[in-house]
């Protein structure tokens, strides 16, 4: 895992998820992009998470806001109790690449590493 960018964000991304957030971010073609991280019920362990690109103008007030150089990255609280602490890395390998999530509140995780039990 790479240092994580910014250490005193609820969330962290370390430097090589931010730059490929930030390309994926340039192939959508809109700058009023902002990265929404979450959980839902589901996967293999109990709890999935989920991330994707959403408008910067529906962030509301049950919301949780962190900056990154500029981009933003958002969670609502009841997701934000499971993710408190969440580091999210992005590696290229060709085996076990892609978007990899290290939770300090999992108790269990899935083989894929994409849904977890807290």
């Amino acid at each position: 895992m790479t240092q994580a960018v910014i250490s005193n964000h609820g969330i962290q991304l370390t430097e090589n998820a931010l730059k490929h957030v930030l390309m994926l971010k340039q192939q959508q073609g809109n700058e009023n992009l902002c990265l929404r991280v979450g959980v839902r019920q589901g996967g293999c362990s109990g709890m999935s998470y989920m991330m994707d690109f959403e408008d910067v103008n529906n962030i509301t007030e049950h919301d949780d806001t962190f900056d990154y150089e500029g981009f933003k990255l958002v969670c609502d609280r009841k997701s934000l109790l499971y993710l408190y602490g969440l580091v999210l890395d992005y590696s290229n390998a060709m085996i076990g690449g892609g978007f990899q999530f290290t939770n300090p509140n999992a108790n269990q995780t899935c083989g894929c590493g994409k849904s977890f039990a807290a």
